[in-house]
């Protein structure tokens, strides 16, 4: 999977300034991090997003979203969310909203 630019610049425009925040390359694509903590993903044609198990139920109901399978292995609390969703500035900013939320109620590493 190719890198996507301009789903990358999105994500750094709504996680700008926040402390914690780093970035590096995983899934293929690019991986934000908070506090060390998975937070979600760019990767062509689909953002990755952590929202933690029992977090997902409210954004895989919504169109253009569903559970992230890697090597065919269901990964719960991750959510997948395709152009259409992601592409929704404001289902892009809850989507991450989320993403933080969990990953603030997880120990820095």
């Amino acid at each position: 999977m190719a890198r996507d630019a301009g789903l990358e610049e999105l994500i750094k425009d709504e996680l700008a300034g926040r402390p914690g925040l780093s970035e590096k390359a995983m899934f293929g694509g690019w991986a934000f991090l908070l506090n060390g903590n998975l937070l979600c993903g760019a990767r062509e044609g689909s953002m990755l997003v952590r929202l933690g198990k029992g977090n997902d139920g409210w954004a895989l109901v919504l169109p253009d979203i569903e559970l992230m399978v890697m090597n065919g292995r269901a990964m719960h609390g991750w959510v997948r969310a395709g152009a259409e969703a992601y592409g929704d500035d404001a289902l892009r900013k809850r989507l991450l909203d989320g993403a933080i939320a969990f990953a603030e109620t997880l120990p820095p590493k």
